[in-house]
């Protein structure tokens, strides 16, 4: 188990280094120049235009400015916005906004993902199969800001059940409504998986041999068929917790949660560079360590990887 735990380590080292070369050769390769820009209409001194270059390392080649950038990363310095504050200030106050609204929405997602689907699995062909399969089938035709309006509109506006935003009320229940929105876009494939790796399950000669041994449905369902049922969802929603920390922006946005995908839209509307680049580091190395965290839970679902 360790020697596979040192290889999923060594082979996101890569991983990071590539993407984090070509995140900042894109942002930074972008037309425009990011200095003038911070003075708007106005014509600033020239010898101020070349300090902030020398700040911001912009007077320096490419492959330069990347690996100082990095040396900096590996000492906990994220850079200086162009707004003149820190980026690490920025992040400690946005990511656990948005980490706590991704945990809502994946703990929502998952409960009703792996109940329904188990359900479904099992009452395949009936009624209740065929509806959900047709009310996944409509939430995965939506498009995620549609479902966050609807919500929005009738859930809090009409029936004045939730706030409509959030703002600086990042209390659990307060951002309840936004964590149903994103629950929702993320669990029509979720419950599809386990409706499917149920019913595969269901088939497999353990659970007759089970059946056979005179073990009833009460220990059959949880024991035999609800774990190895559980191996492809949990790692499609642990790949879901990730795309939530790196895209949530829209949902942030129609709720106005201070979080990183608002964040982060407003830095490159205001074309925030540095801050740019190095909220969509962390988002890689967070990205980059749960997928290894993924890889380990899936290790202990099925014992077959571990013994490989």
């Amino acid at each position: 188990m360790l020697r596979y735990i040192l290889l999923r380590i060594l082979q996101a080292v890569p991983v990071f280094f590539g993407t984090t070369f070509l995140i900042y050769f894109m942002v930074f390769a972008m037309p425009g120049d990011p200095i003038l820009a911070m003075f708007g209409d106005k014509t600033p001194n020239p010898a101020v235009l070349e300090a902030l270059r020398a700040q911001y390392n912009l007077d320096k080649p490419f492959i330069v400015q990347y690996l100082l950038y990095i040396g900096d990363i590996f000492q906990g310095n994220f850079g200086i916005s162009y707004s003149g504050r820190e980026v690490s200030e920025i992040l400690v106050r946005t990511f656990p906004v948005t980490l706590k609204l991704a945990v809502m929405a994946v703990v929502l997602e998952l409960i009703l993902s792996i109940s329904i689907g188990l359900f479904s699995g099992i009452r395949k062909g009936k009624f209740f199969d065929n509806a959900m399969l047709i009310i996944s089938l409509v939430l995965m035709s939506l498009p995620i800001f549609v479902i966050a309006f609807l919500a929005q509109f009738f859930v809090a506006i009409q029936w004045g059940w939730a706030s409509p935003t959030v703002g600086g009320n990042t209390a659990w229940w307060n951002m309840l409504l936004p964590a149903i929105v994103l629950a929702l876009s993320l669990y029509a494939t979720s419950m599809r998986l386990m409706r499917g790796s149920t019913v595969e399950t269901l088939g497999n000669d353990f659970v007759r041999t089970a059946y056979s041994k005179g073990l009833g449905r009460r220990r059959v369902i949880p024991v035999h068929v609800l774990r190895n049922s559980l191996i492809p969802v949990v790692t499609n929603s642990a790949t879901n917790f990730g795309i939530l920390i790196v895209g949530a922006t829209v949902t942030e946005g129609i709720f106005n949660v201070p979080g990183v995908g608002n964040t982060l839209f407003q830095a490159i509307v205001r074309g925030e560079r540095p801050t740019v680049v190095s909220f969509v580091t962390v988002l890689v190395i967070f990205y980059v360590f749960l997928n290894i965290l993924v890889d380990l839970l899936y290790a202990v679902l099925d014992p077959r990887i571990r013994y490989v």
